[in-house]
């Protein structure tokens, strides 16, 4: 199926805590489709302290935001992310915010593409496995420090890498801080694509069509139930409900309809959840 979303107008939306020195994040929105881009290539990317803020703000933009469908996160330059400033750290910091942020994005309502252009390390490959999907380019790596920095890696953090990779590689990326090379990284699931450098764009935008075509109500609730799932929280009679609800909705009845008449069906915003 091609994907036929329309992307009618595009708005950058800078929240009122954003500084305009052009480091900062930014976040666009283009029609169903809500990009928010990392802009701190000759530092890597890295997060700083006045990024998280901008972020969460972003974050709730976005939720708020009937109209918005699909998240994709990316960066400008040849990295995605070093991950959080350690110097806060050597000044006897914590990353709260970095986790605070990881949760965010993974728990957002509108499922979540991250479009990795370049290498990733550190917490911004937690940021990354926050994402519903993700997708890089040939020739990236990663890799993940704590343990060489002589730090416990927080709670949730770990809890993705175990899900998502398994056990076995969770361990062996964060006790060994090994680096990484894409081929790897699909292999291993950090990925579930790799592509060439300058087909990433293309990708991107396609994939994140086809999700923003799909019913939102259906699409949500059901990235919700997969996430409960994964984390062993689900309760199965709430699932069950969503999917009986959906037998009982206009969507359902519109989707058959748009079947039958071979177009593209109309769907109705997404409801609470």
């Amino acid at each position: 199926m091609r994907c036929t979303v329309r992307h009618e107008f595009a708005e950058t939306i800078l929240p009122d805590n954003a500084n305009r020195d052009g480091s900062t994040p930014t976040i666009v929105v283009d029609g169903p489709i809500a990009t928010i881009t990392l802009r701190r290539p000759i530092h890597h990317n890295r997060l700083e302290a006045a990024d998280f803020a901008v972020l969460m703000a972003a974050l709730d933009q976005v939720e708020a935001n009937r109209n918005v469908r699909c998240l994709i996160i990316t960066a400008t330059g040849p990295t995605f992310s070093a991950g959080y400033d350690i110097g806060k750290l050597a000044l006897g910091g914590d990353n709260d915010e970095m986790f605070g942020l990881c949760d965010r994005v993974e728990n957002l309502v509108q499922p979540t593409i991250c479009a990795l252009n370049g290498n990733v390390y550190g917490g911004a490959t937690d940021l990354a496995l926050a994402c519903d999907i993700r997708l890089g380019i040939e020739g990236m790596k990663m890799f993940m420090p704590p343990a060489k920095l002589g730090m416990h890696y927080y709670y949730s953090g770990l809890r993705r890498y175990v899900q998502q990779l398994g056990l076995g590689n969770a361990k062996r990326l964060i006790l060994s801080g090994a680096m990484i090379e894409a081929p790897e990284m699909l292999q291993i699931g950090f990925l579930d694509e790799l592509l060439a450098p300058d087909a990433l764009h293309a990708r991107v935008v396609v994939l994140a069509g086809m999700i923003a075509d799909g019913a939102p109500t259906a699409v949500q609730g059901m990235k919700a139930s997969m996430n409960a799932i994964a984390a062993g929280t689900a309760v199965a009679q709430e699932v069950q409900d969503r999917y009986l609800s959906s037998l009982r909705s206009d969507d359902l009845k519109e989707g058959l309809r748009a079947l039958a008449e071979k177009r593209k069906p109309r769907f109705t915003e997404a409801a609470d959840l």
